[in-house]
C-alpha cells in the first residue's frame, strides 16, 4: 500500500472550542517567544551573573515550547504529513532540551541555595555595620559633647564655678530633670547636698556615708544606676508628686577629690585624696527615656574632667596662697632688714663713741691713776687709787673686747702678718703674767720644744692677745700650784687623730704651732666645757670662780684662732682638777742665718736677794719628758725657765 502525503483529518470539533484553543496557542507561542528576548536582555545587562548557560537552556526550552504551540495551530484542521513531522521534531527537541535543563538544575540548586544564604549573611553583616556606624556616630556625638563640656568646665579655675557649670551643661546636654552634687562633710561621716540644678530642696540635706548604696557608689569606678527611692535620689520629693508619673531612672557617679584644701560646704574642709563626692543625675519622669551606655560613659568622662579641673583649681589656689605668703614674708623681711640696718647703724655709732670717747677718757684715767700712785699717798688714799686703777683697767679691757668682737662679727678684722721672734714673744707673755702669779704665790713655767722655730711670720699682736687671755685666765682661777705654757710644732696626723672635725692642710712654708696652757686651778665641769667659747657665758660649776668679766675673752680667742687657720679646745677632768687649754695656729716659717737662741736678760750688777736666786738659775737646759707620746718623740731637750 502506497503512503499518502496527508494525515487523516479528524472529525470537526466544536467550532467555538477550536477558536479558543487557537487563540490560546497563539498567545502562548507569543509569550514563549518574548520570554527569551527578556532573558537575553537580562544576561546582557547582568555581566556578573554566574549561570548564563542555564539561562540559555531556559531560553531554548521556552522557544521550543513556543514553536510547539505555534505549530499546533495548524493541527486543528486538516493538515499534511509534513506538519505532523515538524510537530514531532519540535516536541522531541523540546523533550531533549527540557530534560537537559532539568538535569542541570539538579546541580545548580545547591549553588542557588548558597546564594540565598550569602544574601542572608550579607544582610546580617549590613545590619551589624549599621549598628557599628550608629555606635561610631554616638561616640562622635559623645566626644563632641565631652569636648564642649570640657571647654566649659576648664574655662574657669574657680571651684564653685566649675561645679555649677558642670551641672548646667550636663542638664542641658542630657536633658536631665535634676542634677545634684553631694560633698563629704569635714569629718567624712555624711554627704551634704552642696549644688543642685533646679534648687528644689534646701542645701543642708545630708545622707550618711555608711549606707550600703553609698559604699557601692564609692567602690564603683564608673557610673551606675540606683533606685529612684534611694536617699540620694529623693531630691524631687518636695514640689512634685512622683506617684503620678513613671519613676525615672537615676544614674550616679563618684567624683574623687584630689588635693583639695578649704573645700567645705560654702567653706569646705580639708580633704584627702581618698574622699569622694557623688554626682546624681535624674532623667525626666515621663518614663520614655532610659539611660544608654554611651550616656553613662559621657557622665564618667565628665566626672574625670571635673576631677582634673578641681585639682588644677586647687593648685592655683595653693600657688596664690603661697604667693601671698611670700609677699607677706618679703614685706616682713624688708622691715626686719630695715630694723637690722638701723640696729647696725646704732651699734656702729655706739662703738664709735666707745672707741673715740670712752677709751680715750679711760686711758687718761689709767695714766693719771698710775702717776698718782707714784706720789706720796697715805694708805687709805693708795687703796682708793689702786681700786680706781684696777676698775679702770677692767673697764678698758671690756671696751677692747667689745670692739674686737664687733670687728670679728663684721668681718672687718684682718690679720697683720709680719716676721717676729716667737721665742721672745712667749717670754714676754710669761713676763707679763709673772707679777700677778707672784702675788698669788704661783709658779710659772715656759717649755719650748727644740723644733719650735725662732723667727716666724704671722700676726704677733693677735697671738699675744690669745696667750695673754688664756694664761691670764689660768692665773686668775688658780689659788695654788703652777701655770705652765708649752710650745711645740704639731704634726697634721696628730691633729687629725685628736680632732676629726679639724683637717689642717699641709702647706709648704707653713707649720702649725701647738700651744698648751695648764693650770692646777678650780677646773671646769664636763657639762660646762661646750659653753666656754660662747659670748657672755661663764661656767657655773665652780663656786669660787670670779664673777668679773663679760665672758668675751675665750670667744674672741676662738675667733682669732680660726682667723689664723687653727683650732682651740679646753680639757678638764672636773672641779679642782685643773684645766688645759690647747690651741693650734698656722704660722709661716722664716729662715734667718746666724740667728742666736733665746738669750735671757742681762743680770743686774751687784748682789740679789737670797730668795731671788742667781741669773744662772733662771735658765736651765734639761731633757723635758713630753706628756703626749703622739708628738713623735718620747723625750726632747727643752729650755725651761723657772719663774
Amino acid at each position: 500500500m502506497d503512503s499518502c502525503d496527508y494525515v487523516e483529518v479528524l472529525p470537526p470539533a466544536d467550532e467555538l472550542l477550536v477558536k479558543y484553543q487557537y487563540i490560546s496557542d497563539f498567545f502562548i507561542a507569543f509569550a514563549y517567544f518574548s520570554i527569551p528576548l527578556e532573558l537575553i536582555y537580562f544576561v546582557h545587562k547582568s555581566a556578573c551573573f554566574p549561570y548564563r548557560w542555564v539561562l540559555m537552556q531556559f531560553g531554548a526550552f521556552i522557544v521550543l515550547c513556543g514553536a510547539t504551540h505555534l505549530i499546533n495551530l495548524w493541527t486543528f484542521s486538516t493538515h499534511s504529513k509534513t506538519v505532523a513531522i515538524v510537530m514531532a521534531i519540535s516536541k522531541m527537541s523540546t523533550t531533549v532540551v527540557s530534560c537537559a535543563t532539568a538535569f542541570m538544575l539538579v546541580h545548580i540548586i545547591p549553588d542557588l541555595l548558597s546564594v540565598k544564604t550569602r544574601e542572608t549573611f550579607l544582610k546580617t553583616r549590613a545590619e551589624e555595620l549599621d549598628r557599628e556606624m550608629g555606635l561610631i556616630i554616638k561616640q562622635e556625638e559623645t566626644g563632641r559633647h565631652v569636648r564642649m563640656l570640657t571647654h566649659e568646665i576648664r574655662s574657669t579655675l574657680d571651684r564653685h564655678t566649675i561645679l555649677r557649670t558642670t551641672l548646667v551643661e550636663l542638664g542641658r546636654t542630657l536633658d536631665l530633670a535634676e542634677c545634684a552634687l553631694w560633698m563629704p562633710s569635714q569629718r567624712g561621716t555624711v554627704l551634704q547636698l552642696s549644688h543642685t540644678l533646679n534648687n528644689l530642696i534646701p542645701v543642708r540635706s545630708t545622707v550618711p556615708t555608711n549606707l550600703g548604696i553609698v559604699c557601692d557608689i564609692f567602690n564603683s569606678p564608673g557610673a551606675m544606676l540606683i533606685p529612684h527611692s534611694c536617699e540620694l535620689a529623693r531630691i524631687r520629693s518636695s514640689g512634685v508628686n512622683v506617684g503620678r508619673h513613671v519613676p525615672p531612672e537615676v544614674a550616679v557617679v563618684r567624683v574623687p577629690l584630689i588635693h583639695l584644701s578649704n573645700f567645705q560646704i560654702n567653706d569646705w574642709p580639708e580633704l584627702s585624696a581618698k574622699t569622694f563626692a557623688v554626682m546624681v543625675l535624674i532623667l525626666p519622669m515621663n518614663g520614655v527615656r532610659k539611660w544608654r551606655e554611651h550616656e553613662l560613659e559621657l557622665v564618667q568622662v565628665v566626672a574625670d574632667q571635673v576631677v582634673v579641673a578641681l585639682s588644677h583649681a586647687a593648685i592655683l589656689e595653693e600657688s596664690m596662697r603661697a604667693h601671698n605668703q611670700l609677699m607677706q614674708q618679703n614685706i616682713a623681711l624688708d622691715l626686719a632688714r630695715q630694723e637690722a640696718e638701723m640696729a647696725i647703724h646704732a651699734r656702729n655709732d655706739f662703738l664709735s663713741v666707745m672707741n673715740h670717747e670712752m677709751r680715750t677718757s679711760m686711758h687718761s684715767v689709767i695714766s693719771l691713776s698710775s702717776l698718782l700712785l707714784e706720789t706720796d699717798l697715805n694708805p687709805e688714799q693708795r687703796i682708793m687709787m689702786e681700786t680706781v686703777l684696777k676698775c679702770s683697767n677692767l673697764l678698758a679691757t671690756l671696751i677692747n673686747d667689745v670692739l674686737d668682737i664687733s670687728r670679728l662679727e663684721d668681718g672687718g678684722l684682718e690679720l697683720e702678718t709680719r716676721t717676729f721672734n716667737l721665742h721672745a714673744l712667749l717670754l714676754e707673755v710669761v713676763n707679763m703674767i709673772k707679777p700677778i702669779a707672784a702675788v698669788k704665790k704661783l709658779s710659772t713655767a715656759l717649755s719650748l720644744a727644740l723644733d719650735v722655730p725662732i723667727h716666724v711670720s704671722g700676726d704677733a699682736k693677735r697671738l699675744t692677745q690669745i696667750l695673754l687671755n688664756v694664761a691670764g685666765n689660768a692665773v686668775k682661777f688658780t689659788r695654788e700650784g703652777q701655770v705652765s705654757i708649752e710650745a711645740s710644732v704639731a704634726k697634721p696626723d696628730y691633729i687629725r687623730g685628736r680632732h676629726s672635725e679639724f683637717y689642717p692642710p699641709s702647706c709648704e712654708g707653713y707649720f702649725y704651732l701647738h700651744m698648751q696652757v695648764r693650770d692646777s686651778g678650780c677646773g671646769i665641769s664636763p657639762q660646762d666645757i661646750p659653753f666656754v667659747f660662747t659670748k657672755f657665758t661663764k661656767p657655773r660649776s665652780a663656786s669660787n670662780r670670779s664673777n668679773s668679766g663679760a665672758g668675751l675673752g675665750l670667744a674672741i680667742c676662738k675667733r682669732f684662732v680660726q682667723l689664723m687657720g687653727g683650732h682651740i679646745w679646753v680639757e678638764s677632768e672636773g672641779a679642782w682638777k685643773g684645766t688645759t687649754v690647747t690651741f693650734i695656729v698656722k704660722l709661716g716659717t722664716c729662715i734667718y742665718p746666724n740667728t742666736p737662741a733665746i738669750v735671757g736678760p742681762t743680770p743686774p750688777q751687784g748682789g740679789r736677794a737670797a730668795n731671788q736666786g742667781s741669773d744662772d738659775d733662771l735658765f736651765k737646759y734639761r731633757h723635758y719628758p713630753r706628756r703626749d707620746h703622739d708628738l713623735m718623740y718620747a723625750t726632747v731637750p727643752r729650755y725651761q725657765r723657772s719663774l
